[in-house]
């Protein structure tokens, strides 16, 4: 049986009777990283901060560690929801001491153990306020980890950092969930990089969760598929109808067509329209991408 980390179940928070979380059941089991997608405004943040705690469902029951106990599970929470108001005059060290404190998390040893996790360790004296964008991403999850939680959650934390940023922190998320054993939640709109790490999703769109999947049901969804593009995208088809039977097919353009058979064939597709007269242009093997799933999902709605 696996074990749940955050169930919800019909979840809703309504604002002047418009629903930003409408009815969202959702389900992380232990060890997941769980990559949360919407656009802006779908009601990623007003979901994590009723699981957080820092907003009150209108209806439906949220469970945390198997738990409706929420406030006994809320102390294995760190979250990033809204990132801490850092002290941009004081180091790295001084701000953590401060919510170390605030937090009532007694291990004094703890603020040198998320320095060094996060790589703030050589910061030294300087200030908060010469940091560099992702310098501050660091400490505000320094701050997430101060209480040793087991369930993380992030809201956009790649938002606006370089690529370079990017894969530090991609590693980084790894790293806490292997080697430390934290389950994670991450919004992001970055989808490619969530793709890297994540091993389930949950899609949101209009406060509604449309669709909930692990990577296996993801990689099934995005198919490989060959695009062909040649003279007459009509006649084409006609071809490779009669002489290939083939039925999965959609037509892009005048002259482009997507095959979902014989994709791994591709050579014998490429003869059989040049035998018949047509000028092939382009024959590429192309894999969808999640981006390529959440959009076909978005327009669906």
């Amino acid at each position: 049986m696996p074990q749940y980390i955050l169930q919800t179940k019909e979840l809703c928070k309504e604002f002047a009777h418009t629903a930003a979380v409408n009815r969202v059941s959702m389900n992380i089991q232990q060890g997941d990283i769980y990559g949360f997608i919407g656009e802006n405004g779908a009601g990623k943040t007003t979901f994590m901060r009723m699981v957080a705690g820092l907003a009150s469902p209108t209806s439906g029951t949220i469970r945390l560690f198997g738990q409706e106990n929420l406030q006994a599970g809320r102390h294995h929470i760190g979250c990033t929801i809204e990132n801490p108001a850092l002290y941009k005059n004081m180091t790295a060290r001084e701000n953590l001491e401060i919510f170390r404190h605030a937090f009532g998390v007694k291990n004094t040893k703890s603020t040198d153990k998320v320095l060094s996790l996060m790589g703030l360790a050589d910061t030294g004296r300087k200030r908060v306020g010469d940091f560099s964008l992702g310098m501050k991403q660091r400490l505000a999850i320094a701050v997430a980890l101060l209480g040793n939680p087991q369930f993380l959650i992030l809201d956009e934390p790649i938002n606006g950092l370089d690529p370079v940023g990017i894969q530090e922190l991609r590693n980084l998320f790894v790293q806490l969930n292997r080697e430390q054993n934290i389950t994670l939640l991450i919004s992001s709109h970055i989808l490619g990089e969530l793709s890297k790490i994540a091993t389930r999703y949950g899609i949101i769109h209009k406060g509604s969760l449309v669709s909930e999947l692990s990577t296996d049901d993801l990689m099934a969804q995005c198919e490989r598929h060959l695009i062909i593009r040649t003279d007459c995208a009509d006649k084409a088809i006609n071809v490779l109808q009669a002489q290939l039977g083939i039925t999965k097919y959609k037509i892009l353009t005048p002259y482009t067509i997507s095959l979902k058979e014989y994709v791994g064939q591709s050579e014998v597709v490429n003869k059989t329209l040049i035998q018949n007269g047509l000028v092939l242009f382009e024959s590429t093997i192309y894999e969808d991408s999640l981006e390529d799933y959440f959009n076909s999902i978005i327009v669906r709605r």
